[in-house]
């Protein structure tokens, strides 16, 4: 393994001259590792960044075809932000006990040993996270292209290849500058906070005018199946997906143990208000019929209420698309890059561009293999695959906070929630993962489940065994991928 960065190599080939330049300088040169830039405002702008992308704009007609009237479909709304909120309170803990990159990958290390944190590496890096990136990107080119083809809905080609020029723009926008990809996400941020408080603002005036016949027996008609309203919990949490995205970058998050519980509290109850409010608008002017037939929900309520500004709705979901799309890009390459450096993963996606310091390969690895994800187009099918996955590995996590409070007694702890908080989002994880399975067995589950674990036919030569072959068949592919990206082996800090 590599000692050193590309600078301490030349260095070390420049002899006395390069060690007095370094001796003179040292003030001005960082190490090779990532660096902490990443405030309190960032923080709260990735997580609320990344949970307000396509969700509040695809998953309402889901949420309500699974719940079956518009009151329970409120209620699960308000419930899947009540379930983030526990969720994100426990990762408060693991993120302020264990103050490292990559989120659940080291929460599962210390409390189930490397073969548990290596199949979630494997899952996470190889499908959640470049599927999530591959969603929330054709959400993005569908509403993007909507406007060029009206009355007809766009080529999937022309969606696919949109979708993919995203995927390119995000990726290189994070290669460039840690600085440049929170500013990006900042200023998306705001613009679709805009749009939520438009449409906000909008039903308000609506309800005060007498809009609520829809709200009118709102329970009638109702009678979901067991496993359909862990359904409709699987839509309405995938609009909330990103509740843990900080955690994924705590190497870089300036001081951890205020900023990271500040920013869970901030954003996700701000998230929550914003998704019960947006619905409720929805409902002050579309039936549930309307809603269930209405191709782009946000589309539909901006035509019928903010003529002739309505093209404010589909301009400001793009927006809000390309800025989730931009907070998932950012935490997905940290996950492969603490993975590889482990030894989880090829080596060289650990590497970190020496100029800009940034994990660039592990960004690039993440984009490369979202395009391949892309190429469906289902997004449906999508979000039900990477839903069921998902909650499996978020139920592990509320249990390894359970297990390290026996296990890991020595450990610091700055916030310590109640038990009882991670026992209910183990319990609420499980009934995620098996209602729907029992209701509706389908393939995909299974698929899913076989993937997992076959994550183990690499791990015992190639992590547990360490095969000498497989090192000297990567060496010369590493040496020349390193070359090409300008990218060095992350440094040690003492």
């Amino acid at each position: 393994m590599d000692k050193g960065s590309f600078r301490r190599r030349k260095e070390s080939q420049n002899g006395s001259t390069g060690h007095t330049e370094h001796t003179n300088h040292t003030k001005n040169v960082k190490a090779t590792v990532l660096q902490k830039e990443v405030g309190l405002l960032s923080g709260i702008c990735l997580i609320v960044g990344t949970m307000i992308g396509s969700g509040i704009f695809i998953s309402p007609k889901s949420v309500l075809l699974y719940s079956g009237a518009v009151g329970p479909c409120l209620l699960i709304w308000a419930a899947c932000g009540v379930l983030a909120t526990l969720g994100a309170l426990c990762y408060a803990e693991l993120g302020t006990m264990i103050t490292k990159s990559g989120a659940e990958y080291f929460y599962f290390m210390e409390a189930f040993g490397p073969l548990v944190a290596y199949l979630y590496s494997w899952t996470t890096v190889m499908v959640l996270k470049p599927s999530s990136f591959a969603i929330i990107t054709l959400s993005f080119a569908e509403y993007a292209s909507t406007p060029f083809y009206a009355g007809c809905t766009p080529p999937p080609l022309v969606t696919k290849c949109l979708s993919a020029a995203a995927i390119f723009l995000i990726v290189g926008i994070n290669c460039l500058s840690v600085k440049l990809a929170s500013y990006v996400q900042n200023f998306f941020t705001a613009a679709k906070l805009v749009i939520i408080l438009v449409i906000v603002g909008a039903g308000i005036v609506l309800l005060a005018q007498g809009n609520t016949e829809n709200f009118s027996n709102s329970f009638d008609g109702a009678s979901p199946s067991f496993g359909a309203i862990g359904l409709a919990f699987y839509n309405g949490l995938w609009a909330y997906d990103g509740w843990n995205q900080l955690n994924f970058i705590t190497e870089e998050l300036k001081d951890p143990y205020r900023n990271l519980p500040l920013a869970i509290i901030i954003g996700i109850p701000l998230v929550s208000v914003c998704y019960v409010l947006v619905n409720v608008s929805y409902f002050t002017v579309m039936t549930t019929t309307e809603l269930l037939q209405s191709q782009a929900v946000a589309v539909t309520f901006g035509d019928r209420v903010l003529y002739p500004v309505a093209w404010m709705i589909p301009l400001f979901v793009v927006f809000s698309t390309f800025g989730s799309a931009n907070g998932s890009c950012f935490t997905a390459g940290r996950l492969a890059y603490v993975a590889a450096r482990e030894g989880h993963i090829v080596k060289i996606i650990s590497y970190i561009d020496v100029k800009r310091y940034t994990p660039s390969p592990a960004l690039i690895f993440n984009g490369i293999i979202a395009i391949f994800y892309i190429i469906p187009a289902d997004i449906n099918t999508l979000i039900n695959y990477f839903s069921f996955a998902q909650w499996a590995f978020y139920g592990l996590a509320a249990l390894s906070l359970i297990v390290m409070r026996f296990t890991r007694k020595d450990l610091h702890r700055p916030l310590k929630v109640p038990i009882v908080l991670p026992v209910i989002v183990v319990l609420i994880s499980c009934y995620l993962v098996i209602a729907p399975i029992i209701d509706k067995p389908e393939l995909e589950y299974l698929y899913c489940t076989i993937f997992m674990f076959s994550g183990l036919i690499l791990y015992y030569p190639f992590v547990y065994r360490k095969v000498e072959w497989g090192r000297k068949l990567m060496r010369p592919i590493t040496m020349h991928l390193q070359l090409l990206m300008e990218a060095g082996p992350p440094e040690k800090i003492e």
